[in-house]
């Protein structure tokens, strides 16, 4: 049949069974928003106040369901608006297709109005990216683009279209989506080989989880991995959730505020099993100090990882899932038991705590994990806040935590939340923001309010820039240039004046009414929350230090280097 640009686009969404769209019209993309008007009822659009909302909202629609969330914006700014949400889902691996038009192709190259080289701006930050500047390849475009950005490591795509191609007509035929393979491309049975004698051979292995295993699906294989090895397990940010946070045999967060458990855990192990990991130089610190006693053994889909940061000395390239599925099945029931209780001795030495005398990062967390009883989406921004919701919930399943770890992006978790509410109606979402992050893109508040989008947004109030002043009192003399927000800006007015319900906690028994009362609303909800502003994120490993050298704030009173 007979179509045009713009009606291919929206019946490739529908083929690619696309519920939700988040975005911004502007005039170069009219012709594909007049299109989505037609058919409101079967895709959503969420009309966001900045398309930089509409990015971290495909975002979190992706992270917390799995699917490849969308978002659209128009030529120009509307476009260059989208590229700090695209570089966020690409430093974290995120299936995300960006929809963008631009100028008519003949007006190319001619610095029209609201003309940008997007393809050009976005090329360091997609897995992929196409302009269309003729109609017949639109579909298949558009399909490559979907599944480019779902399959291998997954990562966003953006899609360039030119307006004369939205209107132009041509020839479409539905088709189904191209199925996903897993990746065994360069999944080699020797390596799996080398990897089960190395496991076995191993008298103090320590298992390392990163976002691979929750892109992968890999929880069960996992869980059974972990059991056949017998060993004590750490994880990244990113990796919050894969393995259960309850068990036992979990240690805590690796690197720059992990526990010392496994800071210490990880320098003293003889082999550490690193899955669907990157070494980010917040969990390295100092790479050649980094597990100076361990063989690492390195499990990724990716091969341009493996020695990249950290020098492996074997590896095993392939689906997380597939290949701990295979190992698994050579796998011998091992025993590590001294070496785990040796491990237990140091979580019971240095365990996580903080002053529960008064209001604080830590004990909002512990109440909201309390309160929801742990079902709930936590979103985040970037920041100490952060820090307190990785160390301070137990994530039982992946998909639970939703933060930007590569490009640490302050203002994403708002946007965020909105994308994963709108992907999981039926669960608790709420956002975690400081009061510096939750200035960068508040405007979002007015989005959930038109749309009644139910989220909680919870800001860690402590009148600075809270990780920034940290860095400044450890290791810049307390000279606080420009981190001090000692201003008269109320967010419980500003909330209301968006249209939500707001509330101010000043006090710990404030806190667990407050968000209850939130939960049982079902409307968007500010909760300011007012805490000391310097309140600090403990454990902390200096920057380029050893993790050997993390570090407590007894640890500092014990130097004399205190407040």
């Amino acid at each position: 049949m007979q179509l045009t640009g713009s009606e291919i686009v929206i019946e490739c969404l529908k083929e690619q069974g696309v519920d939700t769209v988040f975005g911004y019209p502007g005039g170069t993309i009219l012709n594909i928003y007049d299109e989505l008007y037609k058919h409101s009822d079967e895709i959503t659009h969420i009309l966001t106040s900045h398309e930089q909302g509409a990015a971290h909202a495909a975002d979190g629609y992706a992270r917390s369901t799995g699917k490849v969330g969308v978002c659209m914006a128009t030529s120009g700014p509307g476009a260059t608006n989208l590229v700090t949400g695209i570089a966020t889902a690409y430093m974290d691996s995120v299936p995300l297709v960006a929809i963008t038009a631009n100028v008519a192709k003949s007006g190319l190259g001619k610095d029209s109005f609201q003309e940008i080289d997007i393809v050009g701006v976005t090329l360091p930050i997609t897995k992929h990216n196409f302009i269309v500047k003729e109609i017949d390849s639109l579909a298949d475009t558009i399909r490559r683009a979907f599944y480019i950005a779902k399959s291998g490591r997954p990562g966003p795509v953006l899609v360039d279209i030119t307006k004369d191609v939205t209107a132009a007509t041509a020839e479409y035929v539905r088709k189904a989506p191209k199925p996903v393979e897993r990746e065994i491309r360069h999944l080699k049975e020797e390596d799996i080989d080398t990897a089960v004698e190395l496991i076995k051979k191993a008298k103090k292995p320590f298992i390392f989880v990163g976002g691979g295993a929750t892109i992968s699906g890999a929880s069960k294989e996992l869980k059974e991995f972990v059991g056949k090895v017998n060993a004590p397990v750490c994880d990244s940010l990113m990796g919050k959730g894969a393995f259960d946070g309850n068990d036992d045999l979990y240690m805590g967060m690796l690197g720059m505020h992990g526990t010392k458990t496994s800071n210490l855990g990880v320098t003293r192990c003889d082999l550490l099993i690193a899955i669907g990991a990157r070494f980010s130089d917040r969990v390295v610190g100092n790479a050649s100090t980094f597990a100076k006693n361990a063989k690492i053994l390195h499990i990724d889909i990716d091969p341009a990882e493996v020695n990249k940061n950290i020098k492996t000395y074997a590896s095993v390239i392939g689906d997380v899932r597939e290949v701990l599925a295979r190992l698994n099945v050579k796998l011998p029931q091992l025993d590590h038991s001294e070496w785990i209780r040796d491990i237990k001795r140091l979580r019971e030495q240095f365990p996580l705590k903080y002053d529960d005398s008064r209001l604080t990062g830590p004990y909002i967390i512990e109440t909201i994990s309390k309160v929801t009883e742990g079902n709930v989406i936590l979103t985040t921004e970037v920041g100490q806040h952060q820090m307190w919701a990785a160390q301070f919930f137990k994530y039982d399943k992946p998909r639970k935590l939703i933060t930007s770890g590569g490009l640490g992006t302050m203002g994403y978790g708002l946007g965020a939340s909105i994308g994963a509410k709108m992907g999981n109606k039926d669960t608790t979402v709420i956002n975690i923001a400081g009061d510096g992050c939750f200035r960068m893109n508040m405007n979002e508040i007015a989005t959930a309010t038109r749309y009644n989008i139910p989220i909680i947004q919870v800001v860690v109030n402590n009148h600075v820039l809270g990780m920034v002043r940290q860095w400044q009192t450890l290791f810049y003399g307390k000279r606080y240039s420009n981190t001090v927000l000692n201003d008269a800006v109320d967010f419980v007015k500003l909330a209301e004046a968006m249209g939500a319900k707001a509330y101010r906690v000043t006090k710990k028994e404030e806190l667990e009414p407050a968000l209850k009362e939130a939960i049982a609303l079902n409307v968007p909800v500010v909760i300011d929350c007012q805490i000391e502003p310097d309140d600090k994120v403990f454990p902390m490993v200096a920057p380029n230090a050893s993790i050997s050298d993390v570090f407590a704030e007894e640890d500092l009173a014990a130097r004399g280097l205190s407040e």
